[in-house]
């Protein structure tokens, strides 16, 4: 069994009764993940989405988790308020069965840093509506090996291109050195 130890968990509060669908915080979330920071806005490269159910008039943001390499067996309906909803549109991991929270031109996870190096995550800072909330309260956890960023990306990368095609792609990068 591993060690615990205290850990700082961030989250952003969603209040879907607030949100008005402004999409204010899927810009702002672009802008700054855009490289160099701020110079274009492509809402594609957004670490949160607001998703829309036109028909009952609703709006639900929702940002980006963890990868998962495997879809869910869950295509459970949940009734909230009268309204039904798709469990999928809760759900913040990126997997395999949809392409929301993938960079849109490799194909890659992306995950919510909260806005590392801000005070508080911009999509919070820049919600008129209140909609979004910055929370962090401490936890005891057990210490675990998480899979490093590096190998998630190198899997999406072998599964896109295949294994050889990224090894032909190291050796001729290493022999530029």
């Amino acid at each position: 069994m591993g060690e615990k130890t205290k850990k700082v968990i961030k989250t952003i509060k969603v209040d879907v009764d607030k949100c008005n669908g402004c999409r204010a915080c899927e810009v702002v979330c672009s802008a700054f993940h855009a490289t160099p920071k701020y110079s274009s806005n492509n809402p594609g490269r957004a670490r949160i989405r607001v998703l829309h159910d036109p028909l009952r008039d609703i709006y639900v943001p929702v940002y980006a988790g963890e990868y998962v390499a495997a879809e869910c067996m869950g295509r459970d309906k949940y009734v909230i308020d009268g309204k039904e909803y798709e469990e999928c549109a809760f759900c913040r991991a990126s997997c395999p069965s949809r392409d929301a929270f993938k960079e849109p031109d490799s194909g890659l996870p992306l995950k919510c840093d909260m806005c590392e190096g801000e005070e508080e995550p911009l999509c919070v800072k820049w919600c008129l509506a209140d909609a979004l909330t910055y929370e962090e309260r401490e936890e005891e956890i057990e210490e675990q090996e998480e899979i490093e960023e590096l190998e998630i990306g190198l899997e999406a990368l072998a599964e896109k291109f295949g294994l050889d095609k990224i090894m032909d792609t190291v050796v001729r990068m290493s022999n530029k050195e």
